[in-house]
């Protein structure tokens, strides 16, 4: 499936691409050949094509403005995945291959772990997983957990710091408390 957005212009084409397109040309290898000596007045027509299409091309990106939004913000307090059975035995061992062999590269060190990993049988690498597993059960608990909170809201956390501090409420933010909303713009926390 096609990566960004399908809203997006099609690119300009080449006076190449144009001559290409041309069912004169009966076979598509021998395409690069002929484009290679064609005359400049035969090019010609293919260049004011591309020269079109690089208009129209232009146009059409002034007018693109790509989708707003982008990504997600990750929040800081949701919980972290938990790590596979391969990361619990590369965290384990990668310190005993840096002591074995001083100077060795970050790269070289995950071809060996991952040696070291593909060369054990499953009870040798059945500690990593059952670890692993129990982890991925913690992690689904938290992330349950996490959910059920809900999300952020800065405003209520305000009042509670307030009332905390013993400090006067800021009444906007009483009057969100009512209802309204904040996002008005008639009124503004700071």
């Amino acid at each position: 499936m096609a990566k960004g957005d399908p809203k997006k212009p099609k690119g300009k084409m080449s006076a190449y691409a144009f001559f290409k397109k041309n069912p004169e040309v009966p076979v598509n290898f021998k395409c690069s050949e002929r484009w290679k000596t064609m005359s400049g007045k035969e090019k010609s027509k293919c260049d004011e094509m591309a020269k079109a299409d690089k208009v129209r091309y232009d146009r059409e990106m002034k007018d693109y403005g790509p989708a707003k939004g982008g990504k997600k913000k990750k929040d800081p307090n949701a919980p972290r995945r938990s790590p596979s059975g391969f990361l619990l035995f590369c965290s384990e061992f990668r310190p005993k291959i840096k002591s074995t062999n001083p100077g060795i590269s970050i790269g070289d060190v995950a071809k060996k772990l991952g040696e070291m990993w593909n060369d054990l049988n499953y009870s040798e690498n059945q500690p990593s997983i059952t670890k692993a597993a129990k982890l991925k059960e913690k992690h689904e608990k938290d992330v349950a957990d996490y959910k059920s909170k809900g999300k952020f809201d800065g405003a209520k956390v305000l009042l509670k710091f307030q009332a905390w501090w013993h400090m006067p409420v800021i009444p906007a933010i009483q009057e969100s408390e009512k209802g309204e909303s904040l996002e008005s713009g008639s009124q503004k926390l700071w």
